[in-house]
């Protein structure tokens, strides 16, 4: 009974457009239909699992849910949750994340984007990429109402989530949002990769998340457009990154290959590579979290972003 009175409060607060849901406001990203759909029908649903995680399946209408700082710094984060582009981990690489954030005085907004799916979208390898670069775009477009430094808002993911965040760092002058808007530029100021899926070549890949991302048809210079360590750039922003060795699913080598290509294009990057934790410990692990999370912190401050 608890769990089914939990799916009903978090569908309640998907229900209208702005409103406030345990004193977080959940923001539509789009006005009317969401692009590149083929179908309005709404097919999402939430599942919690034994282990106690809220996943989210079948996204069709992305959200930007607020968690409001306890003292505004004007600071802001983007945060994408992880799922292998197949589910989003919602309350463990989104809420929990956020509280955090939230109480270090960053504004910490968490992105519910579109899961790929043909059957729903045209070109869904776009479709989570656009969600992104929208919420970037909203955040700029309401930085006074958020009280919010347009020059420091940043993006974060776990796993595919951070493969989305890596591909908004590097893709940021390709629009795929419905704005002829130029006023803000759609590059997020610093960004937060945690054990992310960063290639879509063969030998490295997270092959669950590729599969959801790419059809097994796709072309090589699409292969490579995704394969994010071949797409940085010296305008890429300062990047913060953590895995572990033992990582198993998303192998240590996606962060290695992509801290060393923006160390070749001269970025600020830090990687932290530790001994043994897995995959998807999000903040669940105490000896590592205890770790990242002072690194993190420590990296925030020394940006003048805390």
């Amino acid at each position: 009974m608890k769990k089914v009175f939990q799916l009903i409060l978090y569908y309640a607060c998907l229900n209208t457009s702005i409103v406030v849901c345990q004193s977080n406001e959940i923001i539509q990203l789009w006005s009317g239909n969401p692009p590149n759909m083929k179908s309005n029908k709404n097919l999402e649903y939430a599942e919690i699992g034994s282990d106690k995680v809220t996943r989210i399946y079948n996204v069709s209408y992305p959200t930007l849910e607020y968690i409001k700082p306890t003292k505004p710094n004007g600071t802001a984060v983007i945060i994408c949750p992880g799922g292998g582009y197949m589910r989003l981990a919602y309350s463990i690489e989104g809420n929990n994340v956020a509280d955090w954030f939230a109480h270090r005085g960053i504004a910490a907004f968490v992105l519910k984007y579109r899961l790929p799916n043909d059957s729903t979208m045209i070109k869904k390898e776009i479709v989570p990429l656009s969600d992104a670069q929208q919420a970037i775009y909203y955040l700029k477009n309401n930085f006074v109402k958020y009280g919010i430094d347009t020059n420091k808002i940043g993006i974060m993911g776990f796993s595919a989530g951070g493969h989305l965040a890596a591909s908004a760092s590097v893709h940021f002058k390709d629009s795929y949002i419905n704005s002829n808007d130029k006023k803000f530029s759609l590059r997020p100021s610093f960004s937060i990769l945690i054990y992310p899926v960063i290639t879509m070549q063969n030998e490295f890949t997270h092959q669950g998340s590729k599969k959801a991302l790419l059809n097994p048809n796709t072309c090589d210079s699409l292969i490579n457009y995704f394969s994010i360590e071949l797409n940085a750039t010296n305008e890429t922003p300062p990047t913060f990154l953590v895995h572990v060795s033992d990582d198993k699913s998303v192998l240590v080598d996606n962060s290695l290959k992509y801290y060393t290509a923006l160390k070749n294009k001269n970025i600020n990057a830090v990687l932290h590579v530790f001994q043994s934790g897995g995959h998807g410990f999000a903040m669940q692990n105490k000896f590592v979290d205890d770790q990242w999370l002072f690194l993190l912190e420590n990296w925030l401050i020394e940006n003048k972003l805390r």
